[in-house]
């Protein structure tokens, strides 16, 4: 949402000091440097952004794609033939740091012959000062590192890259500044992702996320407000509201605000048709949340509730805060207010200490919950986690034959539950075009499950009315309802 004119920026004054006034002045800064290497080098510049992990991370794409453009960049989908990568990383395992090494390796290859040619690296692995560190001494050729938390100063940094000819770094240990309203370019006209609040406070001991998000931030309800009517104004029917823990949401707010009213607020909004959210905490997920997902006509009937493990013992070496009776009663109340809920759920094999017992009662979870699906992992080692210097870590052996167990278990419930829903008629926003079949088009249904139909890309975008012809397991064989 480009807010200022750029083109009556006068950049013969002093940078402004208040945002976003100030990120609108490098942006044209960064702009006309941009258009003077373009000059030099006789064509466009190109951009690509590759995203490592999670939703947040996409939405953050999404902020620094809208810059690059607003600067004069073009995008292109090929790593190797654009003028500026950015990798923006994710650290929540450690080979996805070993991964974000092995590909700038190739990059400094290409970079030796494009000598104008820019790296870019962000996200969460930025975060951790040993990474930094390395950079600083093996990866010399990098142009630009900054960490989650400034974010919204990709152009100022930009900028002073583009008038220098030295690494940038600039990651902060931690904030609490929210900036409204910079650019941003969605991955899709119809959907879209808002972040109601950044950081966590829950220091789950295997979870590096609070070390490199920081403390839980609010953005105002106002702010969220205006910023989905916007979306919704400009053709999206959907949103995802985001936070490492949304249950917590508004708690440190001058006026604190409970989600459950945020969710009553966006609710009310014209034109806007449904509602997602994501990641709940089990520990925070109130009565009043669901009440007013029972009384809701646009909030979506799937909820993801990670249990983690299903051993109250191992639930509190992992700090989760919440017992598995507690867990299981909460699931009763959420069934019982809203029956045909989709519950999905992440759960962790093979964690320190965990036995053969402790083990049991995770498979006894999924087949009393029943889940639509679950995320399952293998515990892997966090380094500057507590989880990490743990005794009684458990054999790989040991645990590859648990989720294996695990996983035919969750797979058999997940063909079960989804099953029910053959043949009747459901609501469907399409999203694509099928990827293996240009005669499909693929739709998500509220409960988050996908149906292929036949359709072409005029579809794209619209909620119709889909008859569920066909389980496969996973996903539905359907056709539009005439």
């Amino acid at each position: 949402m480009n807010t200022i004119d750029i083109a009556s920026i006068d950049l013969s004054a002093p940078a402004p000091v208040n945002e976003p006034e100030r990120q609108y002045y490098y942006i044209a800064k960064a702009r006309a440097c941009v258009a003077k290497k373009a000059k030099e080098i006789g064509r466009e510049l190109t951009f690509t952004v590759t995203t490592f992990g999670c939703q947040m991370n996409a939405r953050d794409s999404e902020k620094l794609v809208g810059i690059l453009e607003q600067i004069g960049y073009r995008e292109e989908a090929d790593e190797e033939q654009a003028d500026f990568v950015i990798y923006n990383t994710c650290t929540v395992r450690e080979n996805a740091n070993q991964r974000v090494y092995g590909r700038l390796g190739q990059l400094h290859h290409i970079k030796k012959s494009k000598p104008h040619m820019m790296i870019g690296l962000c996200g969460c692995m930025m975060q951790e000062p040993e990474v930094v560190e390395k950079l600083k001494k093996s990866y010399r050729f990098v142009d630009l590192i900054f960490g989650t938390h400034n974010i919204y100063k990709f152009a100022e940094l930009v900028a002073t890259r583009l008038e220098s000819d030295r690494m940038v770094i600039d990651v902060w240990k931690d904030t609490d500044k929210i900036v409204e309203d910079l650019p941003s370019e969605r991955k899709f006209s119809f959907k879209s992702g808002v972040n109601i609040m950044f950081g966590c406070n829950n220091f789950c001991s295997y979870c590096i996320v609070p070390y490199v998000r920081g403390r839980e931030r609010s953005r105002n309800p106002e702010d969220i407000i205006r910023e989905i009517e916007r979306l919704v104004a400009d053709g999206v029917v959907e949103i995802m509201l985001l936070g490492q823990n949304v249950n917590s949401y508004g708690k440190n707010l001058a006026e604190p605000i409970s989600f459950a009213k945020l969710l009553q607020k966006v609710e009310k909004i014209q034109g806007l048709e449904r509602i997602r959210f994501m990641t709940s905490h089990p520990k925070d997920l109130s009565d009043e949340l669901i009440e007013v997902m029972k009384n809701s006509t646009k909030i979506c009937r799937h909820l993801h509730l990670p249990i983690q493990s299903g051993s109250t013992r191992i639930l509190e070496k992992m700090n989760r805060r919440y017992s598995k009776e507690q867990y299981l009663e909460l699931v009763d109340k959420i069934k019982t207010a809203v029956p045909d809920i989709s519950l999905t759920t992440d759960i962790i094999v093979g964690f320190p200490g965990e036995t053969e017992e402790d083990f049991l009662e995770t498979m006894d979870v999924v087949k009393r919950v029943r889940y639509d699906s679950a995320f399952t992992f293998i515990y892997s080692k966090r380094t500057g986690t507590p989880a990490a210097v743990m005794e009684e870590q458990v054999s790989p052996d040991v645990i590859k034959d648990r989720f294996d167990r695990l996983l035919t278990e969750v797979q058999k419930i997940s063909a079960e539950v989804c099953a029910v829903h053959e043949g009747t008629v459901a609501e469907a926003l399409i999203e694509s075009v099928n990827d293996h079949d240009h005669r499909l088009v693929t739709g998500r249904l509220s409960n988050n499950l996908l149906v292929h139909l036949p359709g072409d890309a005029s579809m794209i975008g619209k909620l119709l009315p889909i008859h569920l012809k066909e389980c496969k397991g996973f996903y539905y064989i359907g056709e539009a309802v005439q």
